[in-house]
């Protein structure tokens, strides 16, 4: 077999493992679309979300669908990307994306389905706002990232895929408008409770951000169900 059709073969059994036959080999983000093409599947749908980590802010889940071949260059894991990047990718994305959706969920609802249920919701409710956008697209194939089924119709075809944000554009696409959705969220929140650096942190759970909390508590969009007390911290250095 000559190297170029090893190479494309190798590309097109990562594809198909990572829906559904569970071989782990090295992402190459594209390689779902490429081998979707190739079997006439049609449009996808990649669902992603950000903020699983933070003490504060909702989680933001996205759904994205992009056109085939992608007009869009550049595209990965959000976190493998600088914050100019990602801003500059998201208004390309909103630009070419058949449709997308984006969605927040607050902080109670966090606390009172636990954080991965939150999330996963979230994908939920963003695919359905998608739909409603581009009704064309309800039948299409959804991509979640990671190994965790989202609460989808029972009709809807989902492929939960390892390492989905470096594999698959669509769900790249998705990662980036939750990342840049939520960043925007903390920063005009940050205006409304300026003491706790949420436009710098974000509500991660930074060195800055738990010594505030220890000197103010917390405040409406802090999640009460996460460890938000710091005792024996001291205040030496602010970094973080």
């Amino acid at each position: 077999m000559a190297k170029a059709d090893r190479r494309t073969t190798g590309r097109r059994r990562r594809a198909e493992d990572q829906l559904g036959l569970g071989l782990d080999t090295a992402p190459v983000c594209g390689e779902i679309e490429r081998w979707a093409a190739e079997q006439g599947l049609g449009p996808l749908i990649g669902l992603d979300e950000a903020g699983r980590g933070p003490l504060a802010g909702p989680v933001t889940a996205a759904a994205c669908a992009l056109p085939w071949p992608c007009p869009i260059d550049g595209l990965n894991d959000s976190k493998q990307l600088s914050e100019a990047r990602r801003e500059a990718l998201f208004d390309e994305i909103v630009e070419h994306a058949i449709a997308f959706g984006l969605v927040f969920v607050e902080p109670d609802v966090i606390d009172e389905l636990n954080i991965l249920h939150a999330s996963l919701l979230g994908m939920a409710h963003a695919r359905e706002q998608l739909v409603e956008r581009a009704p064309q697209l309800a039948t299409a194939v959804a991509l979640i990232d990671g190994n965790q089924r989202a609460p989808l119709p029972p009709d809807v075809d989902q492929r939960t895929i390892v390492k989905g944000d470096a594999r698959s554009l669509n769900i790249a696409a998705a990662s980036i408008l939750a990342k840049v959705g939520r960043d925007r969220y903390m920063v005009a929140a940050d205006a409304e409770y300026p003491v706790y650096g949420f436009a710098k942190h974000k509500g991660y759970p930074t060195r800055a951000h738990q010594l505030a909390l220890n000197a103010h508590g917390p405040c409406p969009i802090h999640r009460r169900s996460f460890r938000l007390e710091f005792p024996g911290l001291d205040g030496g250095s602010d970094a973080g």
